[in-house]
């Protein structure tokens, strides 16, 4: 097979297709449960992911190039024996590190970071960082990029007049999207020395390309053109959900989506809430992560079809009904009680955790699928208006 995506139907630009892997074909759209250091936080397993037809994971290639090491996972057959996981894997570049660590020192070749474990200084290239994705067996990899910030910080403009900040603003994240297309080509080569592009995207990892460009249109457009004009295997939004409101990259999505290749998946990175799942998939998006579900499960925050709720909140002590009586997760399957679940969380019992994050990835993945039946039957939009009423 010489194309790894087919787009099987549309309702508006939403769209409902099939992303095919060495690992297998999924449905798109779909979300990727968020594996961070090979594994889902509150003890959730892959036979968990499996109860909830989770469709892929995404692990991250800063923190187990820090420990364990790509070395040892190699030596271990790569992360799907590692963490006996049988679903296709994607894992990140590193860039969104060079965003968010406080401690670097970004150069056009590369980026010098300081472990946020040790303080342990090591450097990080479009090359190292195709290298430690190759090591871990993704089948799915991204090409190394600058991130940028969607604002300045206020040490950074501390002693700069406010008409000058959007201007300051502008040029650091230009530099950005000239370091990204760089470091796309350099990826691109480094992933093609071992995997030549006569390989069918079925029988090596894929490489994806990242968009940059903040909010800002002209520099949006610019990333575009660059990132795709190289020949990646799908392309993603980054830099979006790092601070702007969600109305500002409701805007981006709508200037630049529809100008991406239609015959390529489209991943929008590290989104987000039900909300903007379904404000994304209605604009074109087809692949999404994002660490909400589970961290915000942690912290009792429940996701439903009828909204949020809290489930330490004081009307849950005697609620006996399960969290969402429309959900396919063994959560409510199996019956267990907010209250009991309220009780968990508020004795500091991990048991609760463990059950609300399978609950809300649950919820996640059930949403996804639900997107695509509507997609495949023209009722999108008419679905979409009412869900968000209840979601938000």
């Amino acid at each position: 097979m010489s194309q790894n995506f087919t787009l099987q139907s549309t309702d508006g630009t939403a769209r409902a297709g099939v992303l095919h892997t060495r690992r297998g074909s999924v449905e798109t759209p779909f979300f990727m449960s968020v594996a961070t250091r090979a594994a889902i936080k509150a003890g959730v397993g892959m036979e968990d992911l499996e109860s909830i037809n989770a469709p892929l994971v995404l692990a991250n290639t800063y923190h187990l190039h820090l420990k364990p090491g790509a070395d040892l996972i190699e030596r271990r057959g790569g992360l799907h024996e590692f963490m006996k996981c049988d679903k296709p894997i994607l894992t990140d570049s590193g860039g969104y590190q060079v965003f968010s660590i406080k401690r670097k020192k970004i150069t056009d070749d590369g980026v010098w970071f300081h472990s946020h474990i040790d303080g342990e200084r090591f450097y990080l290239d479009a090359e190292k960082s195709i290298e430690i994705q190759h090591q871990l067996g993704a089948d799915m990899i991204m090409a190394f990029d600058e991130c940028p910030p969607s604002k300045l910080s206020a040490t950074s403009f501390e002693n700069t007049a406010p008409k000058n900040r959007e201007r300051k603003l502008y040029f650091k994240v230009k530099r950005a999207v000239e370091r990204t297309t760089e470091w796309a080509k350099r990826s691109l080569a480094a992933h093609q020395a071992k995997y030549p592009a006569t390989l069918s995207p079925t029988e090596r990892p894929q490489l994806f390309g990242i968009v940059q460009g903040g909010c800002f249109p002209d520099l949006r457009r610019k990333s575009l053109a660059e990132i795709c004009a190289l020949p990646f295997d799908g392309f993603a939004m980054g830099g979006l959900a790092v601070g702007e409101p969600p109305v500002e990259m409701y805007k981006v999505l709508d200037e630049i989506v529809p100008d991406l290749p239609t015959d390529k998946p489209r991943y929008l990175m590290g989104v987000g809430s039900p909300t903007d799942l379904i404000e994304a998939v209605s604009r074109g998006i087809d692949m999404f992560d994002c660490v909400y579900p589970a961290r915000n499960a942690r912290h009792g925050t429940v996701y439903t079809w009828d909204g949020e709720l809290r489930i330490t909140n004081q009307e849950f002590k005697e609620d006996d009904g399960v969290l969402d009586p429309k959900c396919e997760c063994p959560t409510c399957q199996s019956g267990y009680s907010r209250a009991y679940l309220n009780h968990l969380m508020k004795v500091g019992e991990d048991l609760g955790k463990r059950l609300i994050t399978i609950h809300n990835l649950g919820f996640y993945h059930q949403l996804m699928r639900e997107m695509r039946v509507q997609i495949q039957a023209g009722t999108f939009e008419s679905w979409k208006t009412d869900v968000l009423k209840k979601l938000r």
